[in-house]
């Protein structure tokens, strides 16, 4: 690698360096310190200062990128849902990049903006108010107490669009919504009431194989011609078992049925007769069996799908789980984590509001999906067991990476592990006994990176590394190091030395 990088290197350090005083990061706010806009703006929390700077600041991509910063609060880049730029409002919308985690809701104010938005046709914008308003619904940023809420926003435009909700409405706020002041409300309101006609579902139900044909039959009103229909062509049947609104004696066959993912589907239901449970409890396969013994009656639909986000997949491949609108009640949550039954005990650890005295009682379980789900998803997971997933679920670690609870220190045995993520995680362990030097000659460039920039290195190794390809970056990006020899390092980068103001 050329010494003709190093300028760039240098810019990439210093904007990731959590030393770096604010007078150092404005310099970085300048055009020709582009390549570092996306360390600096997106990948790490900045001073009071800088923020002001960067939300005020005339590139799109420098607010755009802070837009998506996950390192800020919420409130911070709420402040730029009246951006000029599309692009910008677009970037708030979708939310913070890479979406680790659940995401962090946005302020109230700020969604109804986003929400409320109109085109403003004089200003040929690439993105429509409609596209932005899409990002944002499918972000995680709005909070369910908001969506809950919606049906009765004194905005008219946040009423209409709660009506999307339709299914998940109480009959009282389906009323209340029918009968909206507001015309636009109503109107949208008595399109939505079709849903749960099973004669409209009829009329409306597709005749080929289409994702709007399988949205309606898994979550509309099902009509007894429908339900006859799809059993004698013997398609879409594990649709109907799923949704709650299919007719109970369509159930009781579908419960019979010679497939047992369609049994199976009938076992998880929370209205089934206790007779067919009772049935399908010794159905000859294991999976109808085990869901049907899973739960005892009497069970509400949000159990079952808490159920269905966690069983048949390993902890790694879940991770942190989103709220639902409707989650199930916590003491349910609570049950499961006594359970005998491992499956409802990796439930139970996926509820952050569980009491500690359950997760340390989850800490020590002897399931290791039990031990990873709780580390992902619980704010007490001690951190042993944080580390352990770490470890031991190298998919989830770009999400653990972001929790203050993963230890930072103590990590000395890790220090050879075979894994360059985990030794990457021990060579910035600052309690270290001795600094990691042996590390600057790992094969790997996150390690190499990580042992560069661990404050336990001399200030003169740190110089010298500075002038290394394969080390500037991480050097420059050393807490030790101190602000005149940033400033320095701006200097020799062809930075203009005064500060933006």
């Amino acid at each position: 690698m050329s010494s003709a990088v190093l300028p760039e290197l240098w810019l990439r350090g210093v904007a990731a360096n959590p030393a770096a005083p604010s007078d150092v990061l404005l310099r970085l706010l300048t055009p020709q310190a582009r390549p570092a806009w996306t360390i600096l703006c997106e990948e790490r929390d900045l001073p009071a200062d800088v923020v002001e700077a960067v939300v005020a600041h005339p590139e799109q991509a420098v607010r755009r990128g802070f837009a998506r910063n996950r390192h800020a609060a919420p409130e911070q880049r709420g402040r730029l849902v009246n951006d000029s730029d599309a692009r910008v409002r677009a970037a708030l919308a979708s939310g913070p990049r890479p979406r680790l985690g659940r995401a962090v809701a946005l302020p109230d104010d700020v969604l109804e903006t986003l929400l409320a938005a109109q085109d403003d046709n004089g200003q040929g914008h690439m993105l429509t108010a409609d596209e932005i308003r899409q990002e944002l619904m499918l972000s995680g940023q709005i909070s369910q107490s908001f969506r809950r809420g919606m049906p009765d926003h004194p905005n008219p435009e946040l009423r209409a669009q709660a009506v999307g909700l339709w299914l998940w409405l109480t009959p009282g706020r389906r009323d209340a919504l029918l009968a909206d002041s507001n015309p636009a409300v109503r109107e949208t309101a008595r399109g939505h009431r079709r849903i749960l006609d099973p004669a409209e579902m009829e009329a409306d139900l597709p005749e080929q194989g289409c994702h709007y044909r399988d949205l309606l039959l898994v979550n509309y009103a099902v009509s007894h011609v429908v339900a006859e229909r799809c059993l004698a062509e013997r398609r879409d049947l594990w649709a109907l078992a799923h949704n709650p609104h299919t007719p109970g004696d369509i159930i009781t066959r579908l419960a019979r049925d010679p497939d047992p993912h369609v049994r199976e589907r009938v076992a998880a239901r929370a209205d089934l007769d206790p007779v067919l449970l009772a049935e399908l409890a010794q159905d000859p396969d294991d999976t109808v069996r085990n869901r049907a013994l899973l739960q005892p009656l009497p069970r509400a639909w949000s159990e079952r799908d808490a159920i269905d986000r966690i069983i048949g997949k390993a902890a790694q491949s879940i991770g942190p789980v989103d709220e639902m609108l409707v989650e199930p009640e916590g003491s349910w949550y609570e049950s499961c984590a006594a359970s005998a039954h491992p499956l409802l005990r990796r439930i139970a650890a996926t509820c952050p509001e569980l009491p500690e005295e359950l997760v340390r009682r989850l800490a020590g379980d002897a399931d290791d999906d039990v031990r990873h789900l709780l580390a992902y998803n619980h704010p007490l997971a001690p951190p042993p067991i944080v580390l352990d997933a770490f470890i031991a679920t190298p998919r989830q670690r770009p999400y653990l990476r972001t929790l203050s609870r993963l230890p930072r220190t103590g990590l000395h045995q890790l220090l050879g592990h075979d894994d360059p993520d985990v030794r990457a995680l021990a060579a910035a362990d600052t309690s270290l006994t001795q600094p990691p030097v042996h590390l600057l000659a790992d094969p790997e460039p996150r390690v190499r990176r990580a042992a560069a920039a661990n404050p336990l290195l001399p200030l003169a190794l740190i110089s010298s590394l500075l002038n290394a390809p394969r080390h500037a970056e991480g050097a420059a990006a050393n807490p030790n190091l101190p602000a005149e020899r940033l400033h320095e390092l701006l200097d020799l980068s062809g930075l203009h030395p005064v500060a933006i103001r």
